[in-house]
């Protein structure tokens, strides 16, 4: 595709000076090129507007945006340069390549990259943008089952292979089970395992892990990322079958990026076994990042930090003194009646395994939202609890 209309100096002018414009009333307004739409303008300030929060690295002239699906649709920068992590080669293949954000960081360290898309508008996207940023590439505008079909058996694997399998229908319903997802895992593991001995593969983050170890039995990693505690998605790190069996179990790695929480790791099995003491409240309170919370590490976490659980269901934590670099949010607390509350009073309310929501119980005591306290509202092995944060 001819993109020099839209990256001419006169255009690109006009979107720098319209990122901050009211873009309905913009595209009521006659464009001010014969041979370009307002429509196309104003997808290009979205765009723009888009990556300077979700992936900045495209946040330069020339570099062309394709429609709102496929922005909503592509991982951001720090979730792509996290799962780059220690990624090196000579081959890399994304069979689902999108709007290439993963693809652009995962190979990075790779001599050949192969780029597989169906839609010739954003392959040839991609391959523009990429020439922008002197990226080099196989950009194959292609099914990647006809693409799969193609390779013939003494040809060289790739040294890894990336898919983000698409998750809505053509009612664009979402789908969670792995034979609903385009393409199929369960279908294609076999053909990917003879063309690789690595396969990293992005899921929704609603997905089940144990329905996912129980489905595919290949898995060595899963990966758990949330963005400032937003679980953003759900990474497979699947490996030859020569390689699983020297690690039987899966090592589940939890991670809330652009936050200063350690990264925190444990095997699958470990949660099976592992115990937890209970408690009433003591002087601290502990919770989880929600990729913790995800990995349903409800007991490896209590045990491993030395913590007691308030109760079965709570999932709250607590210990008479501090704990360091406790992947998630902590605070000094003290237990208080509801005749201590106040009309008016502001608070961050939390409700957890309590009869009443936040909403309710602002309403019930006539509290207000704000303010640096926390209200915690939840249950421990003792009976309901109050805590208010010091």
């Amino acid at each position: 595709m001819d993109f020099s209309k839209l990256i001419s100096s006169d255009i690109q002018n006009l979107i720098n000076q319209n990122l901050n414009s009211d873009l309905t009333k913009l595209l009521l307004k006659k464009s001010p090129f014969n041979n370009v739409t307002m429509q196309e303008i104003v997808q290009q300030i979205k765009g723009r507007k888009t990556a300077e929060k979700k992936f900045p690295f495209l946040t330069k002239e020339g570099v062309i945006f394709p429609p709102n699906l496929n922005l909503e649709q592509a991982s951001s920068q720090s979730t792509a340069e996290y799962k780059a992590q220690n990624l090196i080669g000579k081959s890399f293949l994304d069979l689902t390549c999108g709007f290439g954000i993963d693809a652009y960081f995962l190979s990075k360290n790779f001599d050949e990259v192969t780029l597989i898309e169906q839609n010739p508008g954003l392959i040839s996207i991609v391959e523009h943008n990429w020439k922008t940023l002197n990226r080099k590439a196989n950009f194959i505008n292609e099914n990647f089952e006809i693409f799969l079909e193609s390779l013939t058996d003494n040809f060289n694997k790739f040294d890894i292979v990336y898919l983000d399998p698409a998750r809505r229908d053509q009612q664009n319903k979402k789908k969670f089970l792995l034979e609903d997802l385009s393409p199929n895992l369960l279908e294609i593991e076999e053909k990917l395992h003879s063309i690789s001995d690595k396969i990293i593969v992005k899921l929704s983050p609603l997905i089940d892990i144990s329905y996912l170890i129980s489905e595919l039995e290949n898995i060595t990693e899963i990966q758990i990322i949330a963005v400032r505690n937003e679980v953003k998605e759900l990474v497979l790190i699947i490996e030859n079958k020569e390689q699983r069996t020297k690690n039987k179990d899966v090592e589940i790695r939890c991670v809330n990026l652009e936050s200063d929480e350690l990264e925190f790791s444990f095997n699958f099995n470990e949660e099976k076994i592992a115990d937890s003491e209970f408690s009433g409240s003591l002087n601290f309170l502990y919770i989880p990042n929600n990729s913790i919370l995800k990995a349903g590490a409800f007991n490896i976490i209590s045990e491993k930090f030395g913590l007691k659980k308030l109760h079965p269901n709570s999932h709250f934590y607590t210990s008479e003194n501090r704990i360091e670099n406790f992947p998630g949010r902590v605070l000094e607390i003290e237990k208080i009646d509801a005749k201590d509350l106040k009309k008016g009073e502001k608070y961050n309310i939390v409700s957890k395994n309590y009869p009443l929501k936040p909403e309710e119980i602002k309403k019930k005591y006539k509290l207000n939202d704000g303010g640096n306290q926390y209200l915690i509202f939840t249950q421990s092995i003792n009976g309901k609890e109050i805590l208010k944060s010091l």
